[in-house]
């Protein structure tokens, strides 16, 4: 196989493993990615906001680093603020907009498959500070429509978050054109794109939005490295009060290791995806799902949207079987099902609910997601597997 610039690296983790078929839930750090960051946490060890030699370096690494997650999404550098999660940064966006407001009863906007970092954020905001919610229903396909969110638009309307790609089915929402539909009330619109940038183009420019979360450890940097896009001009709340990095929005000595890794993590992602990735990555996905449909005929159900959906993402139901107990007979591949278990009980999937899909059908389903490496022959031992597990239930 071949990554941008040469040969791509031996696949990270333990040898002989399950094939990881489980990218959406993280991805594993790219060995381009460590030795990047390595030095950073042993020779060029101090802070960057000194003024003498040792922050020099530090400090232009950083600087670095947020020119190239920057020109991932292209934005500008100093638009670019770092986190340690993409959760943070969903609440940095939409906390910092609602303090930032002075409404005395702000109102948010978001919609029933957003992740649990913005819903979660989202009722706190009702509950501590007073924030009017508005959760938008989505259709069969996990899409959220324009016209439900021009209805819900109010005077006192101060931010709206739609995600730009659901983590469980890969659906693409039209962010363009609900932020379009945001600015003409005067709200603004953040997007959280954690499962989106780096799989597929984004431009913050022509998708229209003030605010945008990209996580690392969703594009082959290590977890705890993430950053938020904040258009220039956008003011808000910071949510670590402190020393004033990161433009007075997040206090505290940044982690240039991790910094430094989210920025090449960033630049690979740029140069696989002028490279094809994508159009490679859907290829493997389409393959998988042929082989389970032709061995499972008349089985194997799709949720979400066929086509205006991520590269890599495959949420397929089994008549007849629970996603949990298929994976629990494949071994030879590691995935994720469309059910949450509680206490040894297993529930649908939250996002399958809110689109619709009969809990018996969401109990059955399996979310499989590519990646960097993913290889012909692993789609082969994947489809054998799901096939083999699913006719012995």
């Amino acid at each position: 196989m071949r990554g941008p610039g040469g040969d791509l690296p031996p696949h990270p983790g333990p040898a002989g493993g399950p094939v990881y078929l489980d990218y959406n839930a993280t991805t594993p750090v790219d060995p381009r990615v460590a030795e990047a960051m390595a030095p950073y946490l042993t020779d060029f060890f101090g802070n960057p906001s000194s003024g003498h030699p040792y922050g020099e370096t530090p400090r232009r690494a950083l600087a670095e680093a947020r020119t190239r997650v920057a020109g991932l999404i292209g934005a500008h550098a100093d638009e670019v603020v770092l986190t340690a999660s993409g959760s943070e940064a969903d609440l940095l966006a939409l906390r910092g907009a609602v303090l930032a407001s002075g409404r005395p009863r702000p109102h948010v906007i978001t919609q029933a498959t957003e992740h649990p970092a913005v819903l979660e954020t989202c009722r706190a905001l009702e509950r501590l500070h007073g924030a009017r919610v508005t959760v938008l229903p989505v259709d069969r396909y996990g899409l959220v429509d324009p016209s439900g969110l021009a209805a819900a638009l109010a005077q006192d309307t101060v931010v709206v978050s739609v995600m730009a790609a659901n983590n469980e089915t890969g659906a693409l929402q039209p962010v363009a054109e609900l932020a379009s539909l945001a600015h003409e009330h005067g709200a603004l619109f953040h997007c959280d794109a954690a499962q989106a940038v780096g799989k597929i183009p984004l431009d913050v420019t022509a998708l229209g939005v003030d605010l945008l979360t990209v996580v690392g450890h969703k594009m082959y940097a290590p977890k705890g490295a993430a950053a938020l896009y904040v258009r220039d001009g956008v003011e808000l709340e910071p949510v670590v009060y402190g020393g004033g990095q990161e433009r007075g929005l997040r206090a505290g000595t940044e982690n240039v290791a991790l910094a430094v890794a989210l920025g090449t993590a960033a630049r690979i992602a740029e140069a696989d995806l002028a490279d094809g990735a994508p159009a490679r990555t859907a290829a493997l996905r389409d393959d998988l799902h042929r082989r389970l449909t032709d061995g499972l005929p008349g089985r194997v159900h799709l949720n979400g949207p066929e086509k205006h959906r991520l590269p890599n993402t495959l949420n397929i139901s089994i008549d007849g079987v629970l996603g949990h107990d298929v994976l629990a007979v494949a071994r030879r591949i590691a995935a994720s099902t469309g059910s949450a278990c509680h206490s040894g009980t297993h529930t649908p999937s939250p996002v399958l609910a809110a689109m619709g899909v009969d809990p018996a059908r969401a109990l059955g389903a399996l979310r499989l997601s590519l990646g960097r490496w993913t290889t012909s022959a692993d789609i082969e031992t994947a489809a054998t597997a799901l096939i083999q597990a699913a006719a012995a239930r």
